[in-house]
């Protein structure tokens, strides 16, 4: 049945909404908002004490005092591999007198004193020339008075004219060649028995046996070419020197009468003092390195020519207000020449410094106030860092 038009009417009436009955959301209580805004407050805080409280990592050195010698402190400035060698290199003891070698009375290896006998030649024909010079001044002494006692003789019986004035000239003549022969057989007597002692090589000097250069039984001659008469071979052990080649770049730091330390690698745990006593005249051009000498000045049994050693060259560093000063890298060093500081680490933090600047050592710096040595300092390039920072070591260190 059709819905008439009154109908219809009321029917869309009740489908319509009306606009001011809509009901409005409810809103959120004043607290809520309080507590979201004071959560924002604390995350921003939070998040800028992290910020503000991140571990920085950094490389550490040290600060060191360096030892006191004699000479006050000394701070290394120089380092290289060279040689212990004796001052007057090799000694070559070599017969006089020609003969057969009888015997040798050291090794290699021996030490021996100034004197010592080394070696024995056959020593029976020098033996012999010494009997016969000692026969040879008899015989002249016994002519000698021999013709004095004629001389007494003959000048009474000149003086009464038995005998001519020639005949006593002549007697007086036999009598000054007989004294002139005397002399003549002592001093070939002497030459026999120098020879006789030549015969027996000793030590010219303190030193150490190097080397025998020939055998038992060999024939030994003086002079002849490449020390063909040379016996023995020998060093002097009472002036021993290192040597060592020092690097164009680096020859300014070696001067004449520094300071120098020598350790042979045979014996580390050994040190001997030095001072420079030789800069060569002459720059080795193919390597570029100047030789230089330091005197060991208490030499001992444990060194020996040609060994190998490490020699160390130091630079004596001035007191700071009566006390040596400190050294630290030259890396650890901040700020500019006006107002130099260090960071220090302790307790994982570190701490800003302003320390005092003095001698310059290369890759050290001397520090005179500020720092009492032992302390961890930052080096390298570190971040950006504020005084109580917490840090961590690079490596582990």
């Amino acid at each position: 049945m059709a819905e008439t038009a009154e109908e219809l009417r009321r029917s869309l009436s009740a489908l319509r909404l009306e606009r001011g009955t809509a009901k409005p959301p409810p809103r959120r209580p004043r607290w809520m908002i309080v507590a979201a805004g004071l959560a924002v407050v604390v995350v921003a805080v939070v998040g800028l004490r992290v910020v503000r409280g991140r571990t920085a990592v950094v490389e550490v050195g040290h600060a060191s005092v360096p030892a006191t010698g004699d000479a006050g402190a000394a701070v290394p400035v120089l380092s290289g591999a060279g040689y212990v060698v004796s001052a007057d290199r090799y000694i070559a003891i070599g017969v006089r007198v020609a003969g057969r070698i009888d015997r040798y009375m050291v090794e290699e290896g021996d030490h021996v004193q100034q004197n010592d006998p080394l070696v024995q030649l056959d020593a029976r024909e020098y033996e012999a020339a010494v009997r016969r010079a000692e026969a040879n001044l008899e015989h002249a002494r016994a002519d000698a008075a021999l013709k004095r006692a004629q001389l007494a003789r003959a000048q009474p019986l000149a003086t009464h004219g038995v005998i001519s004035k020639d005949e006593l000239d002549i007697r007086v003549a036999e009598a000054k060649t007989a004294e002139a022969a005397i002399g003549q057989a002592e001093a070939s007597l002497a030459e026999a028995r120098v020879a006789l002692e030549y015969t027996t090589l000793r030590a010219p000097r303190r030193g150490v046996i190097l080397a025998k250069l020939k055998e038992v039984g060999e024939i030994a001659v003086p002079g002849g070419f490449a020390g063909s008469g040379d016996l023995i071979r020998m060093a002097n052990l009472d002036d021993l020197r290192g040597q060592v080649d020092v690097t164009e770049s680096e020859l300014a730091k070696v001067h004449m009468g520094q300071r120098a330390e020598l350790v042979p690698d045979a014996y580390p745990d050994r040190h001997y003092a030095a001072h420079v006593i030789k800069l060569y005249p002459q720059v080795d051009r193919q390597k570029g390195t100047l030789r230089v000498e330091v005197q060991i000045e208490k030499p001992d049994d444990f060194l020996w020519p040609d060994m190998s050693a490490r020699i160390t060259f130091n630079e004596a560093m001035p007191a700071a207000d009566g006390r040596p000063g400190v050294l630290v890298p030259r890396a650890a060093l901040r700020g500019d020449s006006t107002a130099p500081f260090v960071w220090t680490i302790a307790d994982g933090r570190v701490r800003r410094v302003p320390v005092g600047v003095g001698k310059d050592f290369g890759d050290q710096v001397q520090v005179t106030r500020g720092l009492d040595g032992g302390e961890a300092v930052v080096v390298g390039n570190p971040p950006e860092l504020r005084d109580g920072q917490r840090v961590a070591i690079s490596g582990g260190g």
